[in-house]
C-alpha cells in the first residue's frame, strides 16, 4: 500500500499558466521527492495596461511518502 500526501503550492509566470505549473513542480521537487501528479485547482491572471502581465496557478501536488 502506498501512502500519498498532498501539498498546495502557488506559482506565477509571465509566459503562461502551463509555465507557472511547471515552475511549481520544479520548485516543489527541490524539497519533495516521488511526485506523482499535479492538479491545477485554480487559475488567475494580473492585467496591466489592458494586457495580461502575469499568470497565476494554485496547484495541488501529490507525492508518495516512503
Amino acid at each position: 500500500m502506498a501512502v500519498l500526501k498532498v501539498i498546495e503550492v502557488l506559482s506565477n509566470s509571465d509566459k503562461s499558466w502551463e509555465d507557472a505549473t511547471k515552475k511549481a513542480v520544479t520548485q516543489a521537487s527541490k524539497s519533495v521527492k516521488n511526485i506523482r501528479s499535479v492538479y491545477v485547482q485554480e487559475q488567475s491572471a494580473i492585467v496591466k495596461d489592458d494586457e495580461v502581465s502575469e499568470f497565476r496557478v494554485n496547484v495541488k501536488i501529490t507525492f508518495e511518502v516512503k
